[in-house]
């Protein structure tokens, strides 16, 4: 066999070996389907994704090493790569997410954040992704509702959809439609199914989902127009360590549950309309970050501080509080900042520790609250 042929058979076993290592075709076209449907003008990070292989040199496009199937889509608008700085600019993308997305059914990760511009609904196909982890798409102008069934995603550890213009309920779990799903996929006995079935929900139209499967650590849900109760059943989120709610049009009382959720450290409600009384049950929690700020609570400040208070941050600023501030707070175990201020709080503020380090605007706009650092009683 002639220097020839061999050269020409080696160039065929390596064609044929780079083929077998890129992605199926059906990957390839799904992402050029979800490209076709948003305009990137600025900085032409869709330009890589040319030729066969989506699995490598596509930007922002991640692949399983050993299936070769599309795992993670990290487009970001806001970032330190290259790409930008030499641009000296921010993303802008216009456009909506395709359905087409829902192809990649070995997707992980799907981060498409903070391009200020793409619009429409988040795609209802996204449920049937069953190993999907993160679903990140702050920062964008996307409408409607989160899809009804998102808490079929039993792997789902991180849902971001701040900053965009959703709107809808946190509605409550229908126990109907739970019974249904279990009786088909879980073999439990009836008694069974139904005591699991009444109060079991993610968050956010999370319906029909898995306690024992419930995985979500972070629901960052803030500056959108969600409306509607906050629902007691959020509590059964036994992973969830980050709650931000805030900047939205929510209503109705605090579930004292929330209080009782074993690593739930940040819990974030300002800026709703939300009423009713502060929960005892979150002074004596896990809870290191608290703002409730600008509501319309109502009531006393609980009166049950102790050793296992430690807040970093509780903001009650803006709400119509009242009666004094109570004594039990200087047997915290710790807090860094407190703000009272805009209440109908009154009588004095409290000596030592933490007030001996906090500033006047912490507690002005009262009706009569007096003593360091305001005017003395």
């Amino acid at each position: 066999m002639g220097f020839a042929a061999l050269l020409y058979i080696l160039a065929v076993f390596l064609t044929l070996s780079s083929v077998s290592n890129a992605c199926p075709p059906s990957d390839r076209a799904a992402l050029l389907a979800f490209k076709a449907d948003l305009y990137e003008p600025h900085l032409g990070i869709f330009n890589s994704w040319t030729g066969y292989d989506c699995c490598h040199n596509w930007y922002g496009v991640s692949c399983d090493p050993e299936t070769h199937r599309v795992a993670d889509i990290n487009l970001r608008g806001e970032s330190e790569d290259p790409i930008f700085e030499k641009a000296h600019r921010t993303g802008y993308m216009t456009g909506t997410i395709s359905p087409e997305i829902c192809k990649l059914t070995r997707l992980s990760s799907l981060t498409i954040a903070d391009w200020k511009g793409i619009s429409g609904t988040i795609p209802a196909c996204i449920v049937s992704l069953p190993f999907l982890r993160i679903l990140d798409l702050i920062g964008n102008r996307l409408t409607g509702e989160i899809p009804a069934d998102i808490g079929r995603l039993s792997r789902l550890t991180v849902l971001n959809v701040a900053d965009n213009q959703l709107s809808g309920t946190i509605p409550r779990n229908n126990p109907r439609k739970f019974w249904q799903i279990k009786n088909a996929e879980s073999g439990f006995t009836q008694q069974q199914q139904i005591k699991w079935a009444n109060p079991i929900l993610d968050i956010l139209h999370i319906s029909s989902f898995r306690f024992r499967s419930l995985m979500l650590s972070r629901a960052l849900l803030s500056n959108n127009r969600l409306n509607g109760p906050i629902p007691y059943s959020i509590s059964y989120i036994y992973r969830l360590s980050d709650l931000d709610l805030s900047l939205n049009r929510l209503s109705g009382k605090i579930p004292d549950s929330l209080g009782k959720m074993a690593v739930l450290a940040t819990l974030n409600l300002d800026g709703n309309q939300i009423s009713g009384t502060i929960p005892p049950t979150l002074i004596n929690s896990a809870i290191s970050i608290l703002n409730l700020s600008r509501n319309g609570l109502e009531g006393y400040i609980p009166d049950n501080f102790g050793s296992t208070s430690y807040f970093m941050l509780m903001d009650l600023s803006y709400n119509n509080l009242k009666g004094r501030i109570p004594k039990s707070i200087s047997s915290a175990n710790y807090i860094g900042h407190l703000d009272v201020s805009h209440n109908h709080l009154c009588g004095p503020i409290p000596a030592g520790s933490p007030f001996d380090h906090l500033e006047a605007s912490s507690f002005t706009y009262n009706d009569c609250l007096c003593g360091k650092p305001l005017k003395p009683c």
